[in-house]
């Protein structure tokens, strides 16, 4: 079951009943142009854009301009609700087995769009810090499902910083190991969920890798503060981008220097990937 609600010309909202979350979630959509008379008689190559920690399903459309980027107006763009420290997986769970937040964007979310809504099985998929993890990470745990995949700012090497991640945990759930266990005796857990780990599977997927390294950049004011979590996605960034060299396969990264965890670069970063990212979804 779902509700649907159009919000703006090009924007429609879906909330939906989940039985993988057992709640209702959010799913926003960016239409294409000939989107309304033509959805059941043409299939939409699909961008799939995934928001970060502590935000949700509307960020991309309240903080950027993608309404306005030409290069979307052929593109069914998909941004579901990810949950506050969703973190892109199915979790382990404690008691009770937990939310299963990819079997929702990557099979109840789908299935949806495909029949109801122009959705094509081309698809791209990128995302900002968790939502970073989440594009890299669904494209190597499905390989062929996305054609190209991008990480603005992302936590690509969880097992890296895994006391920074279960601190981040902790802030948003009463039990931070529901997610993926403990990183020591779960191991095994944290390495399906860790793009660096899965490096190997990304191979002959078009891949774009960005971030910041904290330091006050060209959007921020004078006199500005550093970011304390740029630093941190830039190493895990770096980490996974070393791997996927030593594998050697290729990847366009844009280490950028200074610059924050904000949604400016995002927004910038965006605009530098899509055309690796469209390029994917031509027909062939």
């Amino acid at each position: 079951m779902f509700h649907e609600e159009q919000v703006a010309p090009r924007i429609v909202d879906l909330n939906v009943r989940s039985p993988a979350l057992d709640t209702t979630a959010m799913v926003r959509l960016l239409t294409p142009d000939g989107w309304a008379s033509g959805r059941a008689a043409r299939r939409w190559p699909v961008l799939f854009l995934l928001h970060g920690c502590c935000d949700a399903y509307e960020s991309w459309t309240r903080s950027t301009d993608i309404e306005r980027l030409p290069q979307l107006r052929d593109v069914l763009v998909v941004m579901p609700e990810g949950g506050a420290v969703g973190f892109y997986s199915d979790w382990l769970g404690s008691r009770k087995p937990g939310p299963a937040w990819e079997t929702f964007h990557l099979a109840e979310v789908p299935r949806l769009l495909e029949r109801g809504y122009g959705a094509g099985r081309r698809r791209a998929i990128a995302g900002l810090s968790m939502g970073g993890l989440g594009a890299m990470g669904y494209a190597a745990r499905h390989p062929g499902m996305f054609r190209a995949a991008a990480s603005f700012s992302g936590l690509l090497h969880p097992l890296g910083d895994a006391d920074f991640l279960l601190g981040l945990f902790s802030a948003f759930t009463p039990d931070p190991k529901a997610i993926w266990g403990d990183p020591e005796s779960d191991r095994e857990v944290w390495a399906r969920h860790d793009p660096t780990e899965l490096a190997a599977r990304l191979r002959g997927t078009p891949l774009f890798v960005s971030s910041g390294d904290g330091r006050p950049g060209p959007f921020e004011a004078s006199g500005a503060s550093a970011d304390r979590i740029e630093p941190t996605v830039l190493r895990e960034s770096h980490a996974f981008v070393t791997r996927l060299h030593d594998l050697g396969i290729p990847v366009r990264t844009d280490f950028y220097g200074a610059g924050t965890h904000d949604w400016p670069y995002w927004e910038r970063e965006l605009r530098r990937s899509l055309p690796l990212l469209l390029a994917g979804l031509d027909e062939r």
